[in-house]
């Protein structure tokens, strides 16, 4: 029987709890990046374990194969969504969740019966079946362009039947014709409402920052200013109000003494 040494028995129980906790990320996460990154962090210690059982071209290819895949696919889901639109409560389809609660229910009879039909031997490493299939990429080829082909053939499928219908159902039906430039002059003039457009972010006195708000003519910052994107992101720099009551004191200080300079000369 094989016995785990110091060394592996301390990977494992030190790499184990992350896994599962970046698994319960990214199930529980109501954020999409905090679930993208739990994913990334369950794709590299799955890749770790996977060196640390001599499946060295495995546990590479999973850490930069998954790993990168999670973060495009992140990225995917950014530009299809949007990073300030809130989630729908709403079915699209309907039955859908009765639907995910069977599937999940089979799923895990699946597995049940994958793990009560398997040889539960002792263990022997995989210094011997990469001894006969001539090293571990030949192992892993034989199984995925052999044993398990069609296997492979099926997953690649639903990988692009899944990215399909994130397409599709991302896709919306324009309702009305794309509003030009033209017609949102002649609306912003119809309804008296920033009739010369929004003010552009940044004081140009100190910085042009987008991330500034504009200062109004009484020294408010205007919101309006800055891009939708980074409000929602919460990225918007208030400190032009405190920045513009600096200068106005260094601007009387520097005022007082040029007085006081002038008073003395005289």
């Amino acid at each position: 029987m094989m016995h785990l040494g110091g060394a592996e028995s301390t990977l494992f129980f030190f790499c184990a709890p992350l896994t599962v906790f970046g698994a319960l990320a990214l199930l529980f996460a109501r954020k999409a990046v905090h679930a993208a990154m739990g994913m990334a962090l369950c794709m590299i210690l799955l890749g770790i374990f996977y060196i640390a059982q001599e499946a060295e071209f495995l546990g590479i290819i999973q850490i930069f194969v998954y790993s990168g895949a999670v973060m495009m696919l992140f990225l995917f889901v950014v530009m299809l969504v949007g990073v300030d639109s809130s989630d729908s409560l709403v079915e699209t389809i309907r039955g859908q969740k009765v639907a995910a609660l069977l599937l999940s229910l089979a799923l895990i009879g699946l597995l049940a019966s994958g793990i009560g039909r398997a040889a539960f031997a002792p263990g022997k490493g995989l210094a011997a079946a990469n001894l006969a299939q001539g090293g571990n990429v030949g192992g892993i080829a034989n199984l995925i362009f052999g044993r398990y082909v069609w296997v492979f053939e099926v997953t690649s499928a639903l990988l692009i039947t899944a990215a399909i219908g994130a397409m599709m159902l991302a896709h919306r039906e324009r309702l009305t014709p794309k509003a030009g430039q033209a017609d949102w002059s002649r609306r912003r003039i119809r309804e008296g409402v920033n009739v010369a457009g929004l003010p552009v972010p940044g004081v140009y006195s100190q910085h042009n920052a987008v991330d500034t708000p504009a200062l109004l003519p009484d020294g408010s910052p205007s919101e309006l200013s800055i891009s939708r994107v980074l409000r929602a992101r919460e990225q918007v720099n208030h400190g032009s109000a405190h920045q513009l009551e600096l200068t106005e004191q260094i601007e009387d200080e520097v005022g007082d003494m040029t007085t006081k300079e002038v008073g003395d000369r005289q």
